[in-house]
C-alpha cells in the first residue's frame, strides 16, 4: 500500500492567509463588486476559486480607470502611487499588505528620504518586476536598484555609499552571497549597510522542506509557476531529492512516476492552498485504487 504524506508546514504564509480571509469576508458580507489589484496569490486555481465567489482581478491600467469602487490590495504591497490614485478616484481600499512587507516599505522609504542630497544608493535583492519589488522600489520614487544575483552587481556605482535590502521571499543563502559580492565590489572608502529583510516564516521553511523531501521516495511539489517563493522551495526539494516533480494541479500528475514507489511526499509554496495538496493526495489514492 502506497503511503502519501502532505507536508504539514507547506501552504499559505500568514500574509497570504490574511489577504484571502479579507477577500472572503468582503465577498460574503457585501453585495458590492470587490476588485483585487493583481492576482491575490500566485496560484491560478486559488484565484479561480475566489473568482467564482465574485472576486474580480484587475491590472493597474484598469485600476486607474475605476471610480468609487472597492479594491483589495494583496499581501505583496503597492507603491505610493496606488494610494494616490485611490484618493483621486474615490476608491475604497481594503489593504491586505503583509505586515512584514509594510514594515520593509517604511524602512526603505525612511532610508531614501534621509538619503536625499547624499551620494547613497539603495539596492534591493529581488526578482525584477515582482509585485513586492515594485512596491519597494516605489518607496524611492523608482530610484532603488534591483539586483537579482551577484552577476548583476555592475549595475551599482562602486563609488557610492550602499544600502542593501531583500525582497521578503528570497532565500537567505542567496542574500548572503549577494551581500558578500557587493561588499567586495563597493569601494572600501564607501559605507556599505546590509539589512537582512528576508521573512523568517518563509526562510525557515527551507530546513523543514529539505527534511521532508529526503524522507520520501517521490516528491510532488504543488505550486503555481509564477511563485518566486515556489521556485526557491522547489529547487531545494530537487537538490535534496532528484525525484521531485512540480505540478500546478492534480491533473498534471504523471502517474507513471508512482511505479515501484511506496512513499510519496506532497508539499508546496507559501502560495499553495492546502485544499490543492489534498486534491493531489486523493488523486494518487484514486489512481492506485483503480489499477
Amino acid at each position: 500500500m502506497i503511503k502519501v504524506e502532505i507536508d504539514e508546514n507547506s501552504g499559505f504564509c500568514f500574509g497570504v492567509t490574511t489577504a484571502i480571509k479579507k477577500a472572503e469576508e468582503e465577498l460574503k458580507n457585501s453585495s458590492d463588486t470587490l476588485y483585487c489589484l493583481g492576482d491575490i496569490v500566485h496560484n491560478g486555481l486559488e484565484c479561480e476559486r475566489l473568482k467564482r465567489l465574485g472576486l474580480v482581478t484587475i491590472d493597474h491600467e484598469e485600476y486607474r480607470k475605476l471610480r468609487g469602487a472597492k479594491v483589495l490590495l494583496r499581501a505583496h504591497g503597492e507603491p505610493p502611487e496606488t494610494y494616490s490614485i485611490a484618493k483621486e478616484n474615490n476608491l475604497q481600499l481594503i489593504d491586505a499588505t503583509c505586515p512584514v512587507v509594510l514594515k520593509l516599505q517604511q524602512r526603505i522609504k525612511q532610508k531614501w528620504e534621509s538619503s536625499i542630497g547624499e551620494e547613497r544608493q539603495i539596492v534591493i535583492y529581488g526578482q525584477s518586476g515582482h509585485a513586492e519589488v515594485l512596491g519597494l522600489v516605489g518607496q524611492t520614487h523608482g530610484n532603488a536598484i534591483v539586483v537579482e544575483s551577484p552577476a548583476q552587481i555592475e549595475k551599482l556605482d562602486k563609488e557610492k555609499d550602499t544600502c542593501l535590502y531583500s525582497q521578503t521571499t528570497k532565500s537567505l543563502e542567496g542574500y548572503r552571497q549577494l551581500t558578500e559580492a557587493v561588499k567586495e565590489y563597493i569601494s572600501p572608502e564607501k559605507r556599505f549597510e546590509s539589512y537582512d529583510t528576508v521573512c523568517r516564516q518563509v526562510a525557515n521553511r527551507m530546513k523543514g522542506i529539505s527534511d521532508f523531501a529526503s524522507s520520501h521516495e517521490l516528491i510532488i511539489f504543488v505550486c503555481g509557476r509564477k511563485s518566486s517563493n515556489g521556485k526557491i522551495l522547489y529547487n531545494e526539494c530537487k537538490r535534496v531529492n532528484p525525484n521531485t516533480h512540480q505540478v500546478e494541479s492534480a491533473s498534471e500528475i504523471d502517474f507513471s512516476l508512482l511505479e515501484g514507489i511506496e512513499s510519496v511526499g506532497i508539499c508546496g509554496a507559501t502560495s499553495t492552498p492546502k485544499w490543492l495538496m489534498e486534491e493531489c493526495k486523493q488523486a494518487i489514492y484514486d489512481h492506485k485504487n483503480n489499477i
